[in-house]
C-alpha cells in the first residue's frame, strides 16, 4: 500500500475504458455457440444475468459453475474456461491504452480502480498487460463507488483523475469527492452510447471519444475541471 500522498492520481477503470471487453464478450459467445450449441450457450447467458443481479457484477466462471451443475456431462463447457483463460487479452487494450497510462504517470502515480471477482478480473489485468503498466497498483471491489475511502486509503492524492465508460459510476463518485476528482467520460462500449443512460446522467468534467484522446491533454487541462456537483 502506497502511503506518501500524491498531488495528484489517475484512477483508470478495465473494461471498455482500456480493454475492449465488448469485443471480448463477442469472442465469448461465438466460442460458447460454437461449443455447445445456441440454445445452451444463450442459456449460460441468461445464467450470467442472474449471478450479475445477484451480485452487482461480472462472473464469467461462476456462470460456468452454474451451467456446469445443470448439464454436468456436456465437455464442452471445458472448452469455455480453457477459452477464458488463455485469452489474448493484450490484443483487446484499446489502441494508444498503455501510451495513456505511461502520459499520466508522469504527472502523477496510476492505478487500476475496477469491479470484478476475485480470480478473473485480476488475472485479465495481469494478462493484458495492464497490472504492469500500472506497477501492480490494482483496486478491485464488488462496488468501487462504495470503496472510495480505501481507494484513498491505499492511492493517497490532494486530486484524483478518474476515468470511466459508465457515467453512472462517474456521477456516484462526483457526489462523494466533489471538487477532489475531475472525471473523465470515455465514450467506448455499450454503456458509454447507450442514449437512455447518457440523458440520465449529469455529463463528465471532461468527455473524450476514445481512450487516446487523453493523450492531447496536458496536466493544467485536467486539474482545471474541478466544480462539484449541484
Amino acid at each position: 500500500m502506497n502511503t506518501s500522498r500524491a498531488g495528484i492520481a489517475f484512477l483508470f477503470d478495465v473494461d471498455n475504458t482500456l480493454l475492449d471487453n465488448d469485443l471480448v464478450i463477442a469472442d465469448l459467445q461465438y466460442h460458447l455457440e460454437r461449443e455447445v450449441g445456441v440454445e445452451r450457450a444463450q442459456h449460460y447467458w441468461r445464467l450470467f444475468g442472474q449471478l450479475r443481479t445477484e451480485l452487482g457484477y461480472a462472473d464469467y466462471l461462476g456462470a460456468l459453475q452454474c451451467y456446469r451443475a445443470e448439464y454436468p456431462r456436456d465437455p464442452g463447457i471445458l472448452t469455455v474456461s480453457r477459452f477464458l483463460l488463455n485469452y489474448p487479452f493484450a490484443d483487446r487494450l484499446f489502441a494508444h491504452a498503455l501510451k495513456v497510462i505511461a502520459h499520466v504517470k508522469q504527472w502523477g502515480p496510476a492505478a487500476l480502480l475496477t469491479d470484478g471477482d476475485v480470480v478473473f478480473q485480476p488475472h485479465k489485468v495481469d494478462r493484458s498487460g495492464l497490472s504492469e503498466a500500472v506497477a501492480g497498483q490494482v483496486l478491485i471491489y464488488l462496488h468501487k463507488e462504495r470503496e472510495l475511502a480505501d481507494v484513498a486509503e491505499r492511492c493517497p492524492a490532494e486530486h484524483y483523475v478518474l476515468i470511466e465508460d459508465k457515467l453512472r459510476l462517474l456521477t456516484a463518485v462526483k457526489k462523494i469527492w466533489g471538487s477532489r476528482v475531475t472525471t473523465v467520460f470515455v465514450r467506448q462500449g455499450h454503456y458509454a452510447l447507450d442514449p437512455k443512460i447518457l440523458a440520465a446522467y449529469p455529463a463528465a468534467d471532461v468527455s473524450l471519444e476514445r481512450i487516446g484522446d487523453l493523450l492531447q491533454y496536458d496536466l493544467a487541462q485536467l486539474q482545471k475541471h474541478r466544480q462539484s456537483v449541484a
